[in-house]
């Protein structure tokens, strides 16, 4: 299992950057699933439904992965926007001398 670091501000576990860079890819992902089906006795294979489930879950993570890049984005551009508008609106206000 992977070792987490503390977590952050938003109740979230934090992996380290050596521990982010050595994640698995889909490339390697796809590898450890066929190298099974090498080994495997060709009078006993493996069971298709198994592998059909491990593939569409992959598929349901790698989804989500790129949703998550996706809302990251759109928050961060929110954020920006939001800033920009304080910062309009600080500035259109108007100055009363001797306040």
């Amino acid at each position: 299992m992977t070792s987490l670091s503390a977590v952050n501000s938003k109740n979230l576990p934090v992996l380290s950057k050596d521990m982010a860079q050595k994640q698995l890819g889909q490339t390697d992902f796809l590898r450890l699933m066929t190298t099974p089906l090498k080994q495997q006795d060709p009078l006993d294979p493996v069971d298709n439904q198994a592998m059909v489930a491990q593939m569409a879950q992959f598929s349901s993570v790698a989804g989500i992965s790129e949703m998550n890049v996706s809302l990251k984005s759109i928050a961060e551009q929110i954020s920006a926007q939001t800033a920009l508008l304080a910062d309009i609106k600080a500035a259109s206000a108007p100055i009363t001398p001797g306040v």
